[in-house]
């Protein structure tokens, strides 16, 4: 099984990038963040065309989760955490894997910038309450599939200038805190588990040339419970996308399950 996660950066203006990503890599789930689009504007159709169903959670001009899947997805959640900004930043659904309900997580976590103001306090209000979140859920499911455009910088091997970032809510400590502090509830950031050393990022801003450059940074994330572990087989972060006309300023990464 192929699960794939994207922050496209407006589903509308990067549909025929999509469309030509799925032809090609055949997803049997896509993990869609930033579709920033309604739900009524949300190309469903054309994506039904494709052979995907489309599981939306959106909001106009920004923010905005999507599954689109050739797999059934059960008990999609809306309501995650209880965001007082309303924002739609969380879909949740479960899958059936080898006679196993698995959760999957679909994230788009704030920004944060610039820390001297509320987006900052935001960010860590709302990782404060997807990681209570995740504690309850794993009372009832500890099958859990996370993914999608985090917004943080685990460690200093995750960006292209780690001192350039120290005063960035990307990679200030407390918020590499708050991820560390998810993965110590049981769960496995699978890129760095299987890639030790390796140095490859998720994202490159548009501007100063940072794709030709490679000025990036790894902040787009598979996590999984460590009992699912045993049957990740591979993941990569492609890049390809990255590299074509009207691009997102994110590039898929793609897991492998057995």
């Amino acid at each position: 099984m192929r699960i794939i996660s994207w922050n496209v950066n407006s589903v509308r203006a990067r549909l025929d990038n999509i469309l030509n990503y799925i032809k090609s890599r055949k997803p049997d789930i896509l993990f869609l963040q930033e579709i920033k689009a309604q739900n009524q504007d949300f190309p469903e159709e054309v994506f039904k065309e494709a052979g995907y169903t489309s599981y939306v959670f959106g909001q106009k001009s920004y923010n905005g989760v999507a599954f689109l899947s050739k797999i059934e997805i059960l008990n999609i959640n809306y309501d995650f955490i209880k965001d007082k900004l309303n924002q739609a930043r969380i879909i949740s659904g479960d899958i059936k894997i080898k006679k196993n309900l698995v959760k999957l997580i679909n994230i788009y976590v704030p920004n944060g910038n610039p820390i001297d103001t509320e987006k900052f306090q935001y960010k860590k209000r709302w990782l404060d309450l997807f990681n209570k979140k995740i504690d309850e859920i794993l009372k009832k499911n500890s099958n859990i599939i996370i993914s999608g455009d985090f917004n943080i910088i685990p460690e200093e091997i995750d960006v292209y200038d780690s001192k350039r970032y120290e005063n960035d809510a990307l990679f200030k400590l407390e918020i590499r805190k708050k991820f560390r502090e998810l993965i110590n509830k049981g769960f496995t950031d699978v890129y760095r588990y299987i890639n030790k050393k390796k140095e490859e990022y998720t994202f490159w801003d548009y501007f100063a040339g940072s794709w030709p450059k490679n000025h990036g940074m790894r902040i787009d994330h598979f996590l999984v419970s460590n009992n699912i572990l045993p049957i990740v087989k591979n993941i990569n972060i492609n890049k390809k996308p990255r590299g074509e006309l009207k691009p997102s300023d994110h590039t898929p990464i793609e897991l492998e399950i057995i």
